[in-house]
């Protein structure tokens, strides 16, 4: 056999051995796999990109909120009660610094507050949605497995809560625990949760008829082995979708309470807090003290829904066309 031969042989046996026919095998022949399947399906939708676009910009301001601002706006070294309501685009009475959004009553930049303010209402909405899911998760995974008195005790719970407004649950929440992060965090995991639980559970029920759970159930393997190792990748979907919109809506929950005084404390405001602030002046021409905040409040919750819509639709088969 020539030389030639062989390697014709050879190539042969590596096309059959990775299932792709010899006739139909080629270099160039690529491999879909499920990421790039996910990313072709997500980027068919220029609205979706120019939304996830807009949130990446949004956590990188967020992030590097003390590099990138023009002034710490909680130091009280560098802030000048004679700066106080300046309008955008005016320079501040030292004569050294312009300030692009304007200042407030206290005379902070308000680009500045605004950076400051998005990170503390990211941090805040994505700490409590982290935590909410990790709880709903083993809460709705176990409702589903166990089935019977366990199952019903824990949706009776959960139908109880989510017959109570939300806000209101929060109100007495932060009412009892008082003021700061990591009340408003507890607050907000105890209004999520039941959302988390509820998903789960609707899509581990699906999950544990099917004949994958009764064949780890047979082979004797564990109950923490079945559920997070065979059932846990599959509840994922729903579960990331319901993620996407929970983290909004907590930090449009956690605006709402800031706004109305019992959320954040001055030393550590937010977006809404920042809102608050200015909503006196909203009358007196003085608009963009709330204004600009609430733009960026509306911005960084609109992205999060366009987002998660489209993994709604990307993840959801019965969606697809």
């Amino acid at each position: 056999m020539s030389p030639a031969d062989t390697k014709m042989v050879g190539t042969k046996m590596a096309d059959v051995s990775t299932g792709i026919p010899p006739e139909r095998a080629s270099p160039a022949t690529a491999v879909e796999t499920p990421f790039r399947r996910f990313l072709s399906d997500y980027t068919e939708s220029p609205v979706a990109v120019v939304a996830f676009v807009a949130l990446v910009l949004i956590l990188l301001i967020a992030i590097f909120a003390p590099v990138i601002s023009p002034q710490n706006p909680y130091d009280l070294a560098v802030i000048d009660i004679m700066d106080s309501r300046l309008a955008p685009g005016e320079t501040n009475f030292a004569g050294d610094m312009t300030y692009v959004l304007g200042t407030d009553d206290q005379g902070r930049d308000m680009l500045s507050a605004i950076f400051y303010g998005l990170r503390i209402s990211l941090g805040v909405g994505v700490a409590s949605g982290v935590i909410a899911l990790s709880l709903g998760l083993v809460i709705g995974l176990t409702a589903a497995y166990f089935g019977g008195k366990v199952d019903t005790l824990i949706m009776r719970t959960v139908d109880l809560q989510l017959s109570f407004p939300a806000i209101l649950v929060a109100l007495i929440l932060v009412a009892v625990l008082g003021r700061g992060v990591d009340k408003i965090i507890i607050a907000l995991v105890v209004v999520q949760w039941a959302y988390y639980t509820r998903t789960v559970r609707a899509s581990a029920l699906v999950e544990r008829r099917k004949e994958y759970v009764e064949a780890a159930t047979c082979l004797g393997l564990g109950t923490r082995h079945i559920l997070f190792r065979h059932m846990l990748p599959n509840v994922l979907p729903p579960l990331i979708v319901v993620g996407t919109v929970q983290v909004a809506h907590a930090i449009a929950l956690e605006a709402t309470l800031s706004f109305l005084g019992i959320g954040l404390p001055i030393t550590e405001p937010s977006l809404g807090l920042l809102i608050s602030n200015g909503f006196d002046y909203m009358l007196s021409g003085k608009y963009w003290i709330s204004f600009f905040p609430g733009v960026a409040l509306l911005i960084t919750i609109v992205t999060i829904n366009l987002v998660g819509d489209r993994l709604r639709d990307v993840l959801n088969p019965r969606l697809q066309k």
